[in-house]
């Protein structure tokens, strides 16, 4: 009786849905989604932006889940000159760098985030538009938009759930060095 009141109950809160436009998914189990474990412990002044830019991805995709400091799948540094920039070892592993000069020019949740889609397997896209994250620095100073768009989101989620054909993953270098995406920091002569 209790089994069949909850699908009575699904079944309602379903259509009740449809009926005002609203769409109802059925998530994957979260036994279903890889866990990449990101250690924030040389993170400095950015470990709550790297928890900020987290949520984010936790929230823009399926199958994978971003967790604090149960591992060491993605290392945040925070550094000072060079250039924000990310390390892919592999599809959800490696290191981000946050430069500390940049990130006081640009949003530093954008430039996070933006990194992170590194080693989520995103390449950058240097379209200069502020709706697509991995437009990075392109988009300019005034651009703070930290969230994937949803065409950059379902690729990563693709790309965790393993459903991208063999053309699409031969393109896809899984080994690489994420830098330039943000310009060099505005010094002043004086």
């Amino acid at each position: 009786m209790t089994s069949r009141l909850s699908r009575l109950a699904v079944a309602l809160v379903a259509t009740a849905g449809a009926t005002l436009g609203v769409t109802v998914a059925n998530p994957a189990p979260a036994s279903a989604a890889m866990t990449i474990c990101y250690n924030t412990s040389q993170a400095g002044a950015y470990a709550g932006t790297a928890n900020q830019a987290a949520s984010i991805w936790n929230n823009a995709t399926v199958n994978l889940t971003l967790s604090a400091n149960c591992g060491s799948n993605l290392r945040i540094y925070q550094i000072t000159g060079g250039g924000s920039y990310a390390v892919r070892t592999s599809l959800g592993n490696g290191r981000v760098y946050i430069d500390t000069q940049q990130a006081a020019q640009y949003s530093p949740l954008r430039i996070m985030t933006h990194e992170i889609g590194h080693i989520l397997g995103l390449p950058d896209n240097y379209n200069g538009n502020c709706a697509i994250l991995m437009s990075g620095g392109s988009a300019g100073t005034s651009c703070t938009n930290p969230y994937p768009s949803t065409a950059e989101a379902n690729r990563v989620s693709s790309l965790f759930a393993g459903t991208f054909s063999a053309t699409e993953r031969s393109t896809d270098r899984s080994a690489d060095i994420f830098r330039d995406s943000w310009p060099a920091a505005l010094t002043t002569v004086g």
